[in-house]
């Protein structure tokens, strides 16, 4: 069966826990990272040299990187196989903004509000990472003003890596800006069953 190796409130392990959700696949989550430990040890640096969660053992199939991952399991498991290239690049562009774009600024709120004693928190890091991500998310509304969905007509691996991060961004005391857009398409996100289960969640 496949073996997803991370801690459920790593954001990056719950956008393969969701994934597999829509999917409807059958796994099994071992605890790694965090609290948990055991990624320096030697069988999971073995699978992962990076020390980093997730993990995915997929019979003789092994990948790290959770975006990569997602991608892999639409491959093999879901929609991405039958699409044109065209098609998968429109989802996949989404996935390379987050990493490149959207994951810096608003990991840096994230981690000084929720990660970081008060009395060692940078306010003003706080304040730049979520200007940015205000900013940033603009572009995720305009987008979604054309489409209910980051993928198109329908939902698709594509909202995926955004949509791990709108929770917390949602749930976090920091000033939003009001993007109708993005707010009804989290609200559709919240409405989906493996989004409830492995995203809405506690943010500790």
């Amino acid at each position: 069966m496949l073996r997803v190796l991370g801690r459920r409130n790593s954001v990056n392990v719950q956008k393969v826990l969701w994934a597999l959700e829509e999917l409807t696949v059958s796994y099994v989550q071992e605890d790694y990272g965090g609290e948990f430990g055991r990624v320096r040890e030697p069988d999971y640096l073995a699978l992962n040299p990076n020390g980093t969660v997730p993990a995915v053992v997929d019979g003789d199939v092994v990948l790290w990187e959770s975006n990569t991952i997602v991608r892999y399991l639409y491959q093999r498991y879901g929609t991405a196989g039958a699409l044109d290239a065209p098609a998968r690049a429109r989802r996949e562009r989404w996935m390379d903004w987050q990493l490149q774009s959207l994951a810096p600024p608003i990991q840096a709120v994230f981690v000084g509000l929720w990660r970081t004693a008060p009395e060692k928190r940078d306010p003003a890091a706080i304040e730049r990472g979520a200007r940015t991500t205000n900013r940033l998310l603009k572009v995720v509304d305009g987008e979604l003003a054309r489409a209910p969905w980051l993928s198109g007509a329908t939902f698709d691996y594509g909202d995926i890596p955004v949509g791990a991060w709108m929770y917390r961004w949602m749930n976090m005391d920091i000033a939003r800006e009001a993007l109708p857009h993005v707010e009804g398409w989290y609200g559709r996100l919240c409405e989906r069953p493996g989004y409830a289960r492995h995203i809405m969640v506690s943010l500790v």
